[in-house]
């Protein structure tokens, strides 16, 4: 079964990206995983209120509304935008 189906091993597996990045990333990446850790602690936080069964895939789809969202309001700069995508790019690789 693949982290799509069980969002526990993929919001997991996400949390660990997030903490290994702390001892190597640069201080533009530090701030763009812990945006990106804001969001997605949200998307799960919500998800897990409305108390519906609910998979991966549906973490990604908040994430990336929020995201959208949020870029849209201007809340980050084009550099910023590329680090925050870039580490949401590889998290999202790892509900597969």
């Amino acid at each position: 079964m693949s982290a799509l189906a069980i969002p526990e091993q993929f919001i997991n597996a996400v949390a660990e990206l997030f903490d290994a990045l702390v001892p190597v990333a640069t201080d533009d990446e530090l701030f763009a995983s812990g945006y990106l850790r804001g969001h997605f602690d949200l998307a799960v936080g919500t998800l897990q209120v409305d108390g519906e069964p609910f998979a991966a895939i549906d973490v990604i789809t908040q994430v990336n509304n929020t995201l959208e969202l949020a870029i849209g309001n201007g809340e980050l700069n084009p550099e910023d935008q590329q680090h925050v995508n870039k580490i949401w790019s590889q998290a999202q690789q790892l509900a597969a």
